[in-house]
């Protein structure tokens, strides 16, 4: 305001006024910190989620542990029978496809039984040539059933399969380290080894 003589009087002296006191009132910093509500107990620092008590977090492991060992348990015992069950299948399996090859071979031994008894009646030649038809029916049933003979005069010698039980200078080089003479036939019965065949062999240097 003015004064009588045109001056205006110097303004109050500076202090707290009634709207610094309403900031004061309002500050935030004066609350509780987020940082002290994430540390709360029960609570995870820095996420403010809430943390599993101790005793709970371990009743729940050791469930889980348990319900996993069980089920270990139970693939075990299925995996054993699955196992003692194939076994038992294959040999069954097995069991079966020698009762056919017995079955198959039953005709050459009804005919071996008639040779023995009516034998004596029949002269030398008659007896080769019944021995000779119960020789091709015993192996045609053999062959049907995987068994292969191993007779390699001939052939290069494979000590895979064959057995050298004596050598013989070659008549020609080409024939160095072939087999000369079979002194005993080998087999095989399905690719499988047997009995290797036991052979002579063309040697120039004395060894097969």
């Amino acid at each position: 305001m003015h004064t009588p003589g045109g001056m205006t009087n110097p303004a109050a002296a500076t202090g707290p006024s009634a709207d610094g006191a309403d900031l004061a009132s309002t500050d935030m910093s004066q609350g509780p910190s987020s940082r002290a509500a994430d540390e709360a107990p029960g609570f995870a620092p820095g996420t403010g989620l809430p943390v599993e008590p101790a005793d709970q977090a371990i009743r729940r492991l050791e469930a889980q542990l348990e319900q996993a060992r069980d089920q270990h348990l139970r693939l075990a015992a299925e995996y054993d029978n699955y196992r003692k069950r194939v076994g038992r299948e294959r040999g069954e399996l097995s069991d079966r496809a020698q009762a056919a090859l017995v079955g198959r071979l039953l005709d050459v031994l009804d005919d071996m039984d008639r040779l023995s008894v009516d034998g004596s009646a029949a002269s030398g030649e008659q007896l080769r040539q019944a021995v000779e038809l119960v020789d091709k029916k015993l192996w045609k049933e053999l062959q049907a059933a995987g068994l292969e003979r191993i007779d390699p005069v001939g052939q290069p010698f494979d000590p895979s399969l064959h057995e050298a039980v004596s050598t013989t200078p070659p008549p020609s080089r080409d024939q160095d380290h072939q087999v000369s003479a079979t002194f005993q036939a080998g087999y095989r019965f399905k690719g499988t080894l047997v009995r290797p065949a036991r052979v002579q062999v063309y040697s120039e240097q004395g060894q097969a």
